[in-house]
């Protein structure tokens, strides 16, 4: 049975995964809390905050990731960037998070200004957004190798 669910829930990720939105093919930007004194971060401890295996940024604050829409190309782009694997790998790894009680995924917003919003208000927050967004009361986080 738990094999079955498995493979309903990655055929249905993989029918919502081929029909994203078309958006501008420029980078992403993280942001993050203006009052985070982060100003860079490798691509392997940013991985490790997006999959809550880092719960604190250096400082010690919790870290609370945000992202975009699945369906959105930039999360496409950030999780190609930084995990290296297509959204729906991603999308198979909370899967067995949250059928195995270990995790819930970073919480989705509707749209990258929402993500801004989030970011802006939540001590602590991290988020990506295209690179045209307004990122206005937020701070970028350089991404490092």
């Amino acid at each position: 049975m738990k094999r079955l669910t498995r493979i309903i829930v990655l055929a249905a990720l993989g029918i919502s995964a081929g029909r994203i939105h078309a958006e501008d093919s420029g980078a992403f930007k993280v942001i993050v809390n203006s009052s985070n004194p982060a100003t860079q971060m490798t691509r392997l401890k940013l991985g490790e905050i997006f999959l809550k295996k880092e719960k604190r940024w250096p400082d010690g604050q919790t870290a609370v990731p945000v992202e975009p829409p699945i369906k959105s190309a930039t999360r496409q782009r950030f999780d190609q960037e930084i995990f290296g694997k297509p959204v729906i790998a991603l999308s198979a790894y909370w899967q067995q998070m949250i059928f195995g009680g270990k995790g819930i995924p970073p919480s989705e917003k509707s749209s990258d200004a929402e993500v801004v919003t989030f970011v802006r208000e939540t001590p602590g927050a991290v988020g990506y957004v295209s690179s045209g967004t307004d990122i206005s009361g937020v701070k970028v986080l350089a991404v490092v190798d």
